[in-house]
């Protein structure tokens, strides 16, 4: 779609897009569709045994088309307004103007809503017909449905996913109320403007789709339901805001990701609604056979979290408790596998059993495992929540990970260090690879945030976690000065994917910046330019990092999975990397256990960035940089549990209290923001 005129968060078009994967999609944390499809899906809700499991087409009926009887060829446009979190499609026709707006509540997130909206533009007194061409049938491929008694007008439908993840495990149940349909809708003669508004609740249990439907119908009443949505969406839009001044195009990326990520994690005021996790594709794609099911990935934890964390840490907590809830899962299949401790799977369903429909990379690509606890480890940094790993089952967590990586590892005689052999690295064009150079850096963080936690909770520490940490072999070729990506890599051999360029972000694996450089040069030429999309953004960052401004810009690009249009579509994985870029790369934001490092670089095309809402210990920071002057201002301070008092320290020694409402500015320079030494908030 192409921006609406000057406003980067308005996507407009006047014609929808021929292939239907492309088409817009409307999610909040519980529900999704994409537009004009005729299936919905809810979190969490799968069908189909391990490798099938898949997310269960729920039948929807918001999924139909608004047309005008007899116009000809009437002009129409199609809008996805990324500030309100609406969808909309506008006819208009000789005399009136007919307008259908679609979207899923943001903090009722059981319901989801569309309007239609018949205006007359004339002084002419003859009705206005709209017909309502729905796709609709109350049946489902993955759900046993049954009909119930109508409710306060709706009609009611509920049953069971036909087949369970796991063998005897549950059949989760799906119970929807929806408002009938007509075929069409009528203004009559003396009216100039009129809008019906169509409810769907969908939920599991039938006293929360019925309270959803009831509180939907209450507002609907009270003439505020879209409000309170838009409402709900903008004060999450406002403590999330990423702003930057620079060419078109990239504002308008920028807000189109923003959107589709903030509409993947829950909202503020949803403590009660388990989250269910963040699959590349999203919510709305994932039935069988499309956007990898609806699996959840390393994509989560790696891609997109930070981004999550940095601007909004409570959902960030959502993600990470999705993966506590799979923890039993994770065990399982580290034991089925012959290991200790938890090894979670490569590809993520409603259990933490391994649902990966080829065995292959379940098997072998367990860098996931490292991917999930570096997740735990940033916002253990970022918010010192100890809580989470007291009370909450993060000890478990990390504790099981542990143990999992020291069971993997082999002593080698020959070498005196620890190897892991038979991997896949996250470049997927190799496999059976011993000491892949990012799965065993990524071991070692394992294990080094193990230790270190232990010693915050004052738990002991078992001797063989920083052992096999300092023991472990990552491999370097200190002729060349570069990691090469597993044993036996010969340089110019082809790379799928961002594998080695990671070591240096997000992993920070201690190298020069000369290393650092030999890496990006090594593995840049070779990696396939068809590969995955977030690819290109670890590139970006790594350039940025080596004030390589101008190689930087050339790599950023999103949209869909592959450059060719294959795999997931509204990629969030893509998205994700894009956003990291400008959240970590244009500021140099770096996550590290003594302080948030920061140290701007752009390219020539941006003048200006402003962050709105970076979440540091409790306390939310304004950030504006620009080439000459960087502006910080605390504007907004948790008080439960107090937050912690900031300073911003230059590399010069140079040292700036952050205290709320109080600005500051410095020239743009290398420093960090830390605890402040001796002073409360």
């Amino acid at each position: 779609m192409a921006h609406g005129e000057g406003d980067p968060g308005v996507f407009t078009a006047t014609a929808l897009p021929g292939d239907p994967r492309l088409l817009p999609t409307v999610t909040n944390a519980f529900l999704g569709t994409r537009v004009f499809r005729d299936i919905l899906h809810a979190a969490g809700v799968y069908s189909g045994a391990a490798g099938d499991t898949h997310r269960a087409d729920v039948p929807s009926p918001l999924g139909l088309r608004m047309a005008a009887p007899g116009a000809h060829c009437p002009a129409q446009s199609f809008t996805l307004d990324t500030w309100t979190g609406t969808f909309s499609h506008t006819i208009q026709c000789p005399g009136y103007t007919a307008t259908h707006q679609l979207y899923a509540h943001h903090s009722l997130v059981h319901l989801m809503a569309f309007s239609i909206t018949v205006r007359r533009l004339d002084s002419s007194t003859h009705p206005v017909t709209v017909q309502l061409q729905s796709l609709f049938v109350p049946q489902s491929q993955d759900l046993d449905l049954t009909p119930g008694p109508g409710f306060q007008g709706a009609h009611y439908i509920y049953g069971q996913t036909l087949v369970p993840e796991v063998e005897g495990g549950p059949r989760p149940t799906v119970h929807m109320l929806w408002t009938p349909i007509p075929q069409s809708l009528t203004l009559g003669g003396e009216e100039r403007e009129r809008c019906w508004e169509f409810l769907a609740a969908v939920a599991g249990s039938e006293e929360e789709a019925k309270r959803s439907y009831s509180a939907g119908l209450a507002l609907v009443a009270a003439g505020s339901l879209h409000r309170s949505h838009i409402r709900a969406w903008a004060a999450l839009r406002r403590g999330c805001s990423v702003e930057l001044d620079g060419p078109p195009a990239l504002r308008q990326a920028l807000h189109g990701c923003l959107y589709y990520l903030l509409s993947a994690v829950p909202p503020q005021d949803s403590p009660g609604v388990p989250f269910h996790g963040i699959s590349p594709g999203g919510l709305s794609n994932g039935t069988r056979g499309e956007d990898y099911w609806g699996h959840v990935f390393w994509d989560q934890d790696t891609w997109v979290f930070p981004n999550i964390l940095l601007l909004y840490p409570a959902a960030a907590r959502a993600v990470l408790q999705y993966r506590l809830r799979t923890l039993e899962g994770a065990r399982r299949n580290a034991q089925e596998q012959g290991y200790e401790g938890a090894k979670f799977p490569w590809e993520s369903a409603a259990t933490g059993r391994e649902v990966c429909p080829e065995e292959i990379y379940g098997a072998q690509e367990i860098h996931v495992s490292g991917d999930v606890l570096m997740a735990f480890e940033q916002y253990y940094c970022t918010t010192q929540d100890q809580q989470l790993f007291r009370e909450d089952g993060g000890w478990e967590l990390v504790e099981a990970v542990a143990q999992y990586w020291c069971s993997r590892m082999e002593w080698s005689e020959e070498e005196q260090l620890y190897h892991i052999r038979g991997v896949m690295p996250p470049d997927e064009y190799h496999s059976q690879v011993d000491n892949s150079a990012f799965t065993n850096a990524v071991a070692r963080r394992s294990l080094n945030f193990a230790a270190a936690l232990a010693r915050d909770l004052l738990l002991p520490v078992p001797e063989e976690w920083e052992d096999r940490a300092r023991k472990i072999k990552v491999p370097f070729d200190e002729e060349r000065k570069y990691h090469p990506e597993y044993d036996g890599y010969s340089p110019g051999e082809p790379v799928k994917q961002a594998d080695v360029v990671l070591l240096g972000f997000p992993l920070m694996h201690p190298m020069s910046a000369e290393v650092r450089r030999n890496d990006l040069e090594m593995y840049e030429p070779v990696t396939d330019p068809a590969g995955p999309a977030m690819t290109w953004s670890m590139f970006a960052v790594g350039w940025l990092e080596l004030k390589e401004l101008q190689r930087a810009r050339s790599q950023l690009g999103v949209w869909v999975e592959n450059s060719d249009g294959s795999g997931a579509v509204n990629f969030l994985t893509g998205m994700g990397g894009f956003l990291q870029v400008i959240l970590f790369g244009f500021t140099g934001f770096r996550i590290t256990r003594s302080g948030l490092l920061f140290d701007p670089a752009f390219p020539d095309d941006i003048t200006k960035l402003n962050i709105s809402g970076v979440s540091y210990l409790g306390n939310k920071l304004g950030v504006t940089i620009t080439r000459e002057e960087t502006r910080m201002e605390v504007t907004e301070t948790c008080w439960d549990p107090p937050a912690s008092a900031l300073e911003a320290v230059l590399e010069s020694g140079q040292r700036f209290p952050l205290r709320e409402g109080q600005s500051i500015s410095f020239p743009t320079a290398p420093g960090w923001i830390q605890r402040s030494p001796g002073r409360t908030p």
